[in-house]
């Protein structure tokens, strides 16, 4: 297909595209406020409740899954951090996949990433209502949703640093609630709490490490990947920071190896402290599961609470996200101009559209919840895989560019380019073709198709427009 050249660095998209009535973004967020975003990111409900599905159908190989995924994770935020550090932009990965391939790029992976986060909003609104409808029955689960909606459009219609303070306090909540259960889980494994230390019982002496083949290690490796997904937002976040690329490095290496003691270390313990066939790791959960196994009293209200605080946390960086990533598309000429309009250093028009796509999916999960919702839900279901993908095609030709052109703005560095990042593209295109083995990824991959090639078409006949002669 053929694309625009790539402008030389020096003429390549500003940190903050002008907007349409001249003001910027503010540059209200702080280095604490972008590390926390970075370790909170993905931290999330799929981590503390969604990952029993995967351990379910993988057993104690969950752990292989994790580590697996969480491999991928690291490389592609260190492409990421390479280029959001050499170049800080509001739209991240949109610009730079415009400046590389062209605007058609652009407009796919933005869009495709904007519908993602906004489909999100709904759902996490929706999970955080029927937590609060369980402990007060008599408020329904949709005033809640209703209430979660408008209070978190409203403080992102604020300054900037309301969105990062309730980040750094919802990460904060969300890392510590980690960091406790690795400790708690530690003392389980050595037998300091619970009925004795349990070995390797779980972790071979039911059915084997890898109980369900490679079909199940494949059904937990797909659930694993999709649960890191949300990390990228951090280096749309840089963007407002007062020192977009110190901050943006800093905030990339710092959260990479934590996450991966996070999730894999977490997984690790799970299935060592209770077997992977107990119905209350999906049930309940595996969190949830362990604690009670290890005697934690309110286990399960104390585990409700932290995943209603990961849902909110959730809500409020996605309406971020999708806010910002719908204005540097618009200030690109990508989208509805009126988009592009800052007051007081917010995008307030692109926080209240993504808000009203978000609350549209909701209703569209009341009314048409078996069609229209599903269909949006399985189009974001493969999301994360295609950016990540044009993540490691973009940065392949940015950093020779960069070499050659700017190489002081390499100021982090992928590892062991090239070879690395191809093998990331090579894994990516992997659990692709691993998704076509079941009937509802493939699904999700033919929802993601139609989107995918729409919007490509979309930004493929806009880019043809612009390059024609007048």
């Amino acid at each position: 297909m053929a694309h625009l050249p790539a402008p030389p660095v020096a003429e390549q998209t500003p940190a903050h595209p002008s907007p349409a009535d001249g003001q910027q973004l503010s540059h209200g967020l702080k280095q604490r406020h972008l590390s926390m975003i970075a370790l909170g990111g993905v931290i999330g409900a799929g981590l503390f409740v969604g990952s029993g599905a995967g351990i379910a159908a993988a057993g104690p190989a969950i752990i292989l899954a994790f580590a697996a995924s969480g491999l991928l994770v690291m490389l592609i935020m260190r492409m990421l951090g390479e280029m959001s550090a050499a170049r800080p932009a509001s739209g991240s990965f949109s610009v730079h996949a415009e400046s590389e391939l062209g605007p058609w790029a652009g407009v796919t992976t933005g869009w495709m990433y904007w519908v993602m986060l906004c489909c999100g909003v709904a759902a996490e609104a929706t999970a955080a209502g029927k937590i609060m409808n369980g402990w007060i029955p008599g408020v329904s689960a949709w005033v809640w949703v209703g209430v979660f909606m408008v209070f978190f459009c409203a403080s992102n219609l604020t300054a900037v640093k309301n969105f990062g303070e309730f980040e750094f306090w919802f990460a904060a909540v969300k890392v510590s609630a980690i960091v406790a259960f690795l400790v708690l889980g530690t003392l389980g494994v050595t037998g300091v709490l619970g009925d004795g230390a349990p070995g390797t019982t779980n972790l071979t002496g039911q059915d084997g490490f890898l109980p369900n083949g490679t079909s199940g290690l494949i059904v937990g490796l797909l659930a694993s990947v999709f649960a890191y997904g949300g990390l990228e937002t951090v280096t749309i976040a840089a963007a407002e920071s007062e020192d977009p690329r110190r901050n943006v490095a800093n905030a990339v290496r710092t959260a990479v190896w934590r996450i991966a003691v996070f999730y894999i270390g977490s997984m690790a313990l799970v299935v060592t402290l209770v077997s992977w066939k107990d119905p209350a790791i999906v049930a309940d959960g595996p969190y949830v599961t362990v604690l009670q196994h290890l005697g934690v009293p309110g286990a399960g209200t104390i585990m409700e609470a932290v995943v209603l605080i990961a849902l909110l946390s959730a809500m409020n960086a996605n309406i971020y996200g999708s806010s910002r990533m719908a204005y540097s598309l618009v200030a690109r000429g990508q989208g509805p101009r009126a988009l592009a309009k800052v007051s007081g250093g917010v995008p307030r028009l692109a926080v209240a559209a993504s808000c009203g796509f978000g609350f549209a999916a909701v209703l569209a999960g009341v009314l048409w919840p078996d069609t229209v919702f599903t269909w949006l839900m399985n189009t974001t279901g493969v999301a994360i895989l295609v950016v990540w993908f044009f993540i490691c095609v973009v940065q392949l030709r940015m950093r020779r560019r960069l070499e050659r052109e700017a190489p002081e703005l390499l100021t982090v560095r992928m590892w062991g380019f090239p070879y690395l990042t191809w093998a990331a593209l090579l894994a990516v295109l992997g659990i692709l073709a691993l998704m076509t083995t079941t009937e509802g990824n493939r699904r999700q991959l033919y929802a993601a198709g139609v989107l995918v090639g729409l919007l490509s078409l979309a930004g493929y006949l806009k880019q043809r427009r612009a390059a024609a002669p007048r």
